[in-house]
């Protein structure tokens, strides 16, 4: 007996009930596959998102705590400003009677009781941040020293306070007072006009008195 191992009926051109049987799990298997990548590459989509969130969410901190710092930062300066800026008022408002114990002291006058309060109002004002400065010698500096006195001398290389009239106070950075000063400034510095007229009365100081040629003796008929 001849069996017939055709899949499709020949007479009615229709998938035999064997053959469909048998075919089932082979067309199954194409789809299950195309399941677990559709979920893999559906997971992976996830994962990436979740690390794009995740850097923009770091980079978001890492943004707010740069501003905090800035923000810390400004506000502990504006606040040392603020503190430096009443202490230097209190400071400016005591100069004269530092004046005052700088001319007892140059006087004598500084002593017993009132040396000592003297003294540690001194100390005390110098932890504070009060500096006091401005010697004779020092190259002159507009921008800390006044010149209340201007004078030519041959004994300095350029503008140099030759004397202190009142001492200069600063706190930090901040000049309270400038010092006020005499300036002497090298003799090369004069003006053309003060040079001519310095030489002029040099040459009309030796022409009065003359010179050893053009001395005489007395007349032989004297």
């Amino acid at each position: 007996m001849v069996r017939d191992r055709r899949r499709i009926d020949p007479q009615t051109g229709e998938l035999r009930e064997g053959a469909r049987t048998s075919a089932s799990p082979a067309g199954e298997a194409p789809d299950a596959s195309a399941e677990v990548e559709a979920e893999e590459g559906a997971e992976a989509a996830e994962v990436e998102a979740l690390k794009v969130a995740l850097a923009e969410r770091t980079n978001d901190i890492k943004r707010i705590q740069a501003e905090y710092v800035n923000y810390k930062r400004r506000v502990d300066r504006d606040r040392q400003a603020n503190q430096d800026l009443a202490v230097g008022g209190v400071l400016t408002e005591l100069l004269p009677v530092l004046d005052d114990i700088g001319r007892a002291r140059e006087h004598g006058e500084l002593s017993g009781g009132f040396k000592a309060v003297a003294e540690a109002l001194e100390s005390s004002l110098t932890k504070l941040g009060l500096v006091k400065y401005g010697e004779v010698g020092e190259e002159f500096d507009p921008r800390v020293h006044e010149a209340l006195m201007h004078a030519y001398s041959d004994d300095v290389t350029g503008p140099t306070c030759s004397a202190i009239l009142q001492p200069g106070y600063r706190h930090g950075e901040r000049i309270l007072r400038p010092a006020r000063v005499a300036v002497a400034e090298p003799t090369a510095g004069l003006p053309a006009e003060n040079g001519e007229s310095v030489q002029s009365a040099e040459q009309g100081d030796t022409s009065e008195t003359g010179g050893p040629g053009d001395r005489q003796g007395p007349s032989d008929g004297g």
